[in-house]
């Protein structure tokens, strides 16, 4: 007789289901904030900050205080611009998908 084999989702990572809503969401705000046209003081700090939560979603695990900490600067440098409220959303709840219980 077989036993079933449950296999738990990798945690970070490329497998992880969070982690790719992560990457989708940090790449939707980054396209939007590549084509707004007004001129963002602070769009360098927005990007990088897009590009590290990508590199900690695929890595491997996050650290969800990083993950934080990229989130408040990439809402600080964006400000308070509507056209990107939408996806800046996105990627919130993406983050905050890491803090709650697996």
């Amino acid at each position: 007789m077989l036993r079933s084999v449950q296999h738990k989702p990798a945690i970070g990572g490329e497998g992880d289901l969070r982690a790719g809503r992560l990457r989708a969401a940090a790449s939707r705000l980054r396209r939007e904030l590549a084509a707004h046209p007004a001129e963002l003081r602070d769009r360098d700090i927005a990007e990088e900050e897009l590009a590290a939560l990508t590199a900690m979603a695929t890595r491997g695990t996050p650290e969800p205080a990083q993950l934080h900490r990229s989130l408040l600067l990439i809402a600080g440098a964006i400000g308070s611009v509507s056209a990107l409220s939408g996806a800046l959303r996105e990627v919130r709840a993406a983050v905050e998908a890491f803090s709650e219980p697996g």
